[in-house]
C-alpha cells in the first residue's frame, strides 16, 4: 500500500507525534508498504507534477524525526520555519499526497490532530485515514465534557469540572472542592501543564501557568494512586499496563525520557480489577462515540476504586509505548499493530 505518515502539526506534543510516526513509518516500510513521513504542517515542497515520486523517495521523510528533544516544541519556531510562512495548518502538498496514499496514517497527537477538525476534514475530501471518527474525537478532546459523559455513563472519574479564564470565582471551593486538587488544561496531552497543587498559592500559581496553554482548564480532586492505561482496539480491551514513575507522576518527562518510567504488562493486580479496568475501558469507548482504537488512562486508589481519566484518541505509537506494549502482551507485535489498525480503520468507515 501506498501510505502517508502524518506527523509533527502545531501541538505541544509535537515532538512525541513525530518520534511515534518514524516507529511507525520504519515499521510499514519492513512490512513492505511504500510509505512516508510527512509534517502536517511543514508539508513538503516539491513538483506538483510528480509526486508519485514521494512514496519512492530513498529517505522516506524520517529526516524530520531526528534530534527530537524531550523538552517543549518551540511552537513560534516550527511556524517561522515555515518557507511559504502561512498559517494554514495544512502544509504544502499535503492534501494533495493523502488524496494519492491508499490510507493516511494519523500519528498526530493533540491539537488539531487530535481534537476531529482534521478528520473532519478527511471525511469532506475522501481521505481514507486511521483512528477515531471526527466525532469520537472531538468530544474525547475536551476532558470537561468527557467527564460530564462519563458520570452519566457510570465511568468512575474524579470529582471535578472545567473552568474558563473569565471565571470571577475560580476558588476550589466554588467548584464545590478542596484541597489538594489536580489543574489541567481542558485539551491538552503528554501531561503538560498538569499540576498537582495542596496549597491556595500553589493553586494560583498552577491556574496561571495551565491558562497559558487555553482558555480553559479542568480542576479536579486528586486521587492518590497507582498509575494505569488500558488499550482498546475494535472495541475490546487489552490487558492493562501499570505506569511507574521513579520520580513524581507521569508527566511529560517521565513519559518520555528513557529509564524514568518502569511499565508492567500485563499490571500486577488481580483478575477482578483487571477485568473492571477493561470493562470501564469498553463502556468508556462506546460512551465517547469511538471507534478503530484508542488508549484509556486509569487511577488506583488504596481502597480498590478505580477512576477513569481520560481517552486518548491518538495514543503514542512507537514501539515502546504503551499501547503497542500492551498488545505484544496478547501477541501482537509492533508492525502487526500497525497493520491491524489500517486494517480496522478501512472496515470501520470505508
Amino acid at each position: 500500500m501506498k501510505i502517508i505518515v502524518l506527523a509533527g502539526g502545531l501541538s505541544t506534543e509535537r515532538d512525541v507525534s513525530l518520534s511515534s510516526s518514524a516507529g511507525i513509518c520504519k515499521t510499514l516500510l519492513e512490512k513492505g508498504h511504500d510509505a512516508f513521513l510527512l509534517d502536517v504542517f511543514l508539508g513538503l515542497t516539491y513538483d506538483p507534477n510528480r509526486l508519485e515520486e514521494v512514496f519512492t523517495l530513498p529517505g522516506h521523510g524520517l529526516e524530520i524525526a531526528k534530534n527530537i528533544s524531550t523538552a517543549e516544541p518551540d511552537i513560534k519556531a516550527v511556524k517561522a520555519s515555515r518557507p511559504d510562512q502561512s498559517n494554514c495548518f495544512l502544509g504544502p502538498n499535503v492534501i494533495e499526497l493523502c488524496r494519492m496514499a491508499d490510507i493516511t496514517f494519523l500519528g498526530l497527537h493533540g491539537g488539531e490532530g487530535e481534537n476531529g477538525k482534521l478528520q473532519a476534514t478527511f471525511d469532506l475530501l475522501g481521505i481514507k485515514y486511521t483512528g477515531p471518527d471526527s466525532l469520537g474525537c472531538a468530544v474525547a478532546m475536551d476532558k470537561g465534557f468527557t467527564k460530564h459523559i462519563f458520570m452519566q455513563a457510570g465511568v468512575d472519574t474524579p470529582p471535578g469540572m472545567s473552568l474558563h479564564k473569565s471565571a470571577p470565582d475560580k476558588s476550589p471551593e466554588a467548584l464545590g472542592l478542596s484541597l489538594p486538587v489536580v489543574v489541567k488544561p481542558c485539551s491538552g496531552g503528554s501531561s503538560i501543564g498538569v499540576y498537582i497543587v495542596h496549597t491556595e498559592d500553589e493553586y494560583t500559581d498552577a491556574l496561571s501557568k495551565s491558562f497559558r496553554y487555553e482558555d480553559e482548564v479542568v480542576v479536579e480532586s486528586y486521587i492518590k494512586g497507582r498509575e494505569f492505561a488500558c488499550g482498546i482496539i475494535d472495541g475490546e480491551a487489552l490487558p492493562p499496563i501499570e505506569i511507574i514513575p521513579k520520580t513524581g507522576f507521569f508527566d511529560y518527562t517521565n513519559k518520555y525520557q528513557d529509564g524514568a518510567t518502569d511499565e508492567v504488562c500485563p499490571a500486577d493486580i488481580s483478575e477482578e480489577i483487571s477485568d473492571k479496568m477493561k470493562e470501564l475501558t469498553v463502556r468508556a469507548y462506546h460512551a465517547l462515540k469511538l471507534n478503530v482504537y484508542s488508549r484509556a488512562d486509569f487511577l488506583l486508589d488504596d481502597k480498590g476504586n478505580l477512576y477513569c481519566l481520560e481517552l486518548n484518541t491518538l495514543p503514542g505509537m512507537t514501539s515502546a509505548s504503551l499501547l503497542p506494549k500492551e498488545a505484544q502482551a496478547v501477541g501482537i507485535e509492533y508492525g502487526d499493530l500497525c497493520e491491524l489498525i489500517i486494517q480496522k480503520s478501512l472496515e470501520a468507515r470505508y
